[in-house]
């Protein structure tokens, strides 16, 4: 089944923006609007264990649970569940698909009031600080005046720094995970690289695609290949497939797939245009590539003067994408305005796909943080 179609998901989607309407940074205001979202484990009484989990450009709200259209496991399985360093036995689990998104959040796939039909291209222009606005009126929905933590790992990681500086008062506890403040040049470049795949496939129909019942599946197909890679190491790379050949014992002289390298990369275009909408790339890359704490606060400092946020910030050595001198850049500004900040960078050859996948030292450091946040705000276990 694919992003583009209606699908019936599981979980809760709730119509945000009926009282007052969310303000976009684009100007434009957005409401009635709905917004899907998923929990694990209990709101305490007093409203105090809530963990924000941010979700990754590619990633949705079903972080710990069967995927409603893929089959596989949640994104974060790993890190999320009874026990683990989320320990759904101990905190709340909320993780909101982000506006843009393509998973029962207003996006460019969804019906656009005024005309009854999807938005496509119509949808306004959003920025991180857009979706962490959606997700504030989230928790205001929900009743909880203060996070104990927010978490997230890439462009997750960029919403938890976003939270941090717009809503310190409602973040006791900011875990960005292989992030940044900005976004490279090169990491705009990649994007831009995706965008121009989409928008070059005849069956993108300036964004109109829905309305002639196609989908750009070949240029989305190329777009998530690129990304792919930036995604993984060259170590972890070569460890997988090295120069091997694809069920053959000699090249073909051809363009079909003789490495498998390359049908892997194929394998993840196919199975990624089943499950994401190729104009909600668009708008997600491009909020991605808006964000810069530092020229919107005017500085880096300044986005966290006087926080009294906890901050621990994780990085991986072999991550190319978000290198660990972009977490060490929030962490100076951090110590130039004597936050509350630890830092550690995690020895791993997995590149930046190493969050989401077992990394033990990370997943250790992760659970000591938010345990020694626990007890110093006397959050006890179930």
């Amino acid at each position: 089944m694919s992003a583009t179609e209606n699908i019936s998901l599981p979980g809760q989607r709730i119509e945000l923006g009926g009282n007052g309407k969310l303000r976009l940074d684009c100007g434009v205001e957005l409401g009635p609007f709905p917004l899907a979202y998923q929990t694990y484990g209990e709101l305490n009484a007093e409203k105090s264990n809530a963990i924000m989990v941010c979700h990754a450009l590619t990633g949705d709200q079903f972080v710990a649970e069967t995927h409603p259209i893929t089959g596989k496991s949640g994104w974060w399985d790993q890190m999320a569940g009874p026990g683990k360093p989320l320990d759904t036995d101990r905190y709340f689990i909320i993780c909101a698909n982000v506006l843009g998104g393509c998973l029962g959040t207003v996006g460019p796939k969804e019906t656009d009031p005024a005309t009854g039909k999807p938005y496509g291209l119509n949808f306004p222009v959003i920025t991180i600080g857009d979706m962490v606005r959606a997700q504030r009126m989230l928790i205001d929905h929900l009743g909880i005046d203060q996070l104990f933590a927010v978490i997230g790992g890439s462009m997750g990681a960029m919403q938890v720094l976003d939270w941090a500086a717009r809503y310190p008062e409602r973040v006791f506890a900011a875990i960005p995970v292989a992030g940044a403040a900005r976004h490279s040049a090169q990491n705009i470049a990649f994007h831009e690289v995706g965008r121009q795949a989409i928008m070059a496939d005849p069956d993108w129909h300036g964004g109109d695609y829905l309305s002639h019942d196609t989908n750009p599946r070949r240029g989305l197909a190329v777009a998530r290949m690129a990304a792919h890679i930036t995604y993984l190491s060259e170590t972890a790379l070569h460890r997988k497939f090295g120069r091997s050949l694809q069920d053959r014992e000699a090249l073909t002289f051809g363009f079909d797939a003789d490495f498998q390298v390359e049908s892997y990369l194929r394998h993840q275009g196919i199975t990624f245009v089943e499950r994401f909408d190729a104009n909600s790339y668009l708008y997600i890359t491009r909020a991605m590539d808006y964000f810069d704490l530092a020229a919107e606060f005017g500085s880096l400092p300044a986005a966290f003067e006087n926080t009294p946020v906890r901050f621990c910030l994780v990085s991986f050595t072999s991550d190319w994408l978000f290198p660990t001198p972009e977490s060490r850049a929030v962490v100076h500004a951090l110590n130039a305005v004597a936050a509350n900040v630890s830092f550690v960078e995690v020895e791993s050859d997995k590149g930046h796909d190493a969050f989401l996948l077992d990394e033990p030292e990370f997943h250790e450091v992760l659970g000591g943080f938010l345990n020694g946040c626990a007890e110093h705000k006397g959050l006890n276990r179930s």
